[in-house]
């Protein structure tokens, strides 16, 4: 019995050695003249809440602050993915207050979180 059970140890942890590294599929892409490069983003969650405070990845943040905060937070070879993340009882001036500090950190888009109806 103990024959039998060292035989299928062995033969599992064999075919798991072989079996493991051909999970990746190894392929050679074509070549372009012109190939995007694929840019790392640094990804930040600004946060709003019912009663119009201002959140910075869970942080609480002045509006005065936050384009600086943004801007010390990008760099040029990884720029701010933003994304924003809102109580549904928030005043739309706090929404407009953020994204005018995003134009002025010179964030491109930003993304806003919603849930389906």
């Amino acid at each position: 019995m103990i024959d039998v059970m060292m035989f299928l140890l062995v033969f599992f942890v064999l075919i798991s050695i072989n079996v493991l590294p051909s999970l990746g599929l190894k392929v050679t892409p074509p070549s372009s003249a012109h190939p995007d490069k694929i840019v790392e983003r640094t990804r930040v969650t600004i946060g709003i809440d019912r009663a119009g405070e201002t959140f910075l990845d869970g942080r609480p943040v002045t509006l005065a602050e936050l384009p600086e905060r943004l801007r010390g937070l990008a760099s040029e070879d990884k720029p701010l993915a933003v994304v924003i993340s809102g109580d549904e009882g928030a005043g739309l001036q706090n929404l407009i207050s953020v994204l005018d500090a995003l134009k002025a950190a010179k964030v491109a888009s930003a993304s806003i979180v919603t849930r389906p109806k």
